[in-house]
């Protein structure tokens, strides 16, 4: 089944209390009720908003629309997914231009490199690049456009660039008076809120907002905070339309059908991605340049006798230049690890990493990593000794703050 489903084991315990003794008629009764809902439940799939065509087709007819998309934009089918946007031209709307965001419209662009503008093969049509020197549309590229259509699989983690795509294509529809549409699906892990929040004199485009690393919110919600907060330019509003999830909580089992990205290959490496994803502002190498990428890290500077396991990186699909590419690191394999236990950005990897360089110059690309981090801090406290416990401590007063207002905007509990 391409639908993901909700997985429920309430429904495991109701069959043990049902088969153990004798139970009296109410009992039963009651049981037999209970098994029914949930296997009503069980049997519900997610349905992503690109799959309520009836909804949001009336919101686009006679208009002249641009679509923000990528290869996760797909309607789900029972044989093949169709792509958005193809199925939006055969059903007779009339789009203008898709604006590509980072690895572009297809999804094959290395993380960092320039997306092109171009003309895409399939539909003929013109695309935009929003990664690059052009990452905010221009009021020329929005010349004519009645609505704009937005939809891309997000991951929940605040250095993942497709949130940032969205709060400046909301920015310049919301300075031209053009109507948003945003299409939401579920986030893989929107179960959990932590990490370091983005502190105002690092914000960028790793990071617009006052927002946690992860933020347990899905891009639809996301969408409502950024315009009801005043975090647009100039504290405008747009003109926002979410198309919401059906059949989905924050609590949803939910694996992603399309990788939503060249390095983000499978569920492990998308649960890890919020703790691995620190390694990009240093000198380790988490997995790119080879097939595990978010599953792994490395580095040959690593202490062999703590780091057993090796590797070496080399160009691949996912990156044309991996750190340390062609040289054998020594490292972990985390492919084993528990995926319903990863709730929590962990620092435990980051931190042994560290203390496991002799060389304490190598480790941190400094900019880079508070880039990713959001703050100076975090490398500071590394660096004095901290431990994943004592630094994660230090996180709370300022995620209990945030969750007061993440309440206000969601859309599913």
């Amino acid at each position: 089944m391409l639908f993901p489903c909700l997985k429920n084991t309430f429904l495991l315990l109701v069959l043990m209390f049902s088969s153990c003794g004798k139970a009296k008629k109410s009992t039963i009764d009651t049981q037999e009720s209970l098994k029914i809902k949930v296997a009503q439940v069980i049997d519900t799939p997610i349905v992503v908003a690109a799959n309520k065509t009836a909804t949001y087709l009336p919101l686009l007819k006679g208009k002249k629309i641009a679509v923000v998309a990528n290869q996760t934009s797909v309607i789900f089918t029972k044989k093949t997914p169709t792509h958005l946007v193809d199925s939006l031209l055969s059903l007779g709307i009339s789009i203008k231009h898709v604006f590509a965001p980072e690895h572009g419209f297809r999804g094959d662009v290395d993380a960092g490199e320039h997306v092109k503008n171009g003309i895409d093969q399939k539909s003929g049509l013109p695309l935009i690049s929003l990664y690059g020197k052009n990452r905010k549309p221009t009021k020329e590229q929005l010349a004519g456009i009645d609505l704009v259509l937005f939809d891309i699989q997000d991951v929940g983690v605040r250095f993942y660039t497709y949130i940032a795509t969205l709060q400046l294509v909301m920015e310049v529809c919301a300075e031209n008076a053009i109507p948003v549409v945003v299409l939401d699906r579920p986030n893989p892990n929107a179960h959990y809120v932590d990490g370091p929040t983005m502190e105002a004199e690092h914000t960028g485009f790793l990071g617009m907002t006052k927002i946690p690393l992860v933020y347990g919110m899905t891009i639809g919600e996301y969408a409502k905070m950024i315009n009801e907060e005043g975090w647009l330019e100039d504290g405008k509003k747009a003109n926002l339309t979410v198309i919401p999830i059906d059949h989905y909580t924050h609590d949803s089992f939910y694996s992603l059908p399309i990788r939503p990205s060249p390095n983000l290959p499978n569920d492990l490496a998308i649960k890890l991605y919020p703790s691995l994803g620190l390694l990009e502002g240093t000198n380790i190498n988490a997995g790119r340049g080879t097939e595990f990428q978010f599953q792994r890290l490395g580095a040959p500077f690593l202490d062999k006798n703590n780091y057993t396991f090796t590797y070496t990186p080399v160009p691949n699909f996912g990156s044309q230049s991996p750190k340390h590419n062609g040289k054998l690191c020594y490292g972990l394999d985390l492919t084993k690890e528990d995926t319903s236990a990863l709730n929590a950005v962990d620092l435990k990897w980051i931190i042994d990493a560290y203390n496991s360089t002799k060389d304490k110059s190598l480790f941190f690309i400094t900019s880079g990593f508070t880039k990713h981090a959001g703050t100076e801090k975090l490398q500071m406290q590394i660096e004095a000794g901290m431990t994943a416990e004592e630094i994660s401590k230090t996180w709370k007063p300022d995620l209990e703050k945030f969750k007061m207002i993440r309440s206000k905007y969601l859309i599913y509990k």
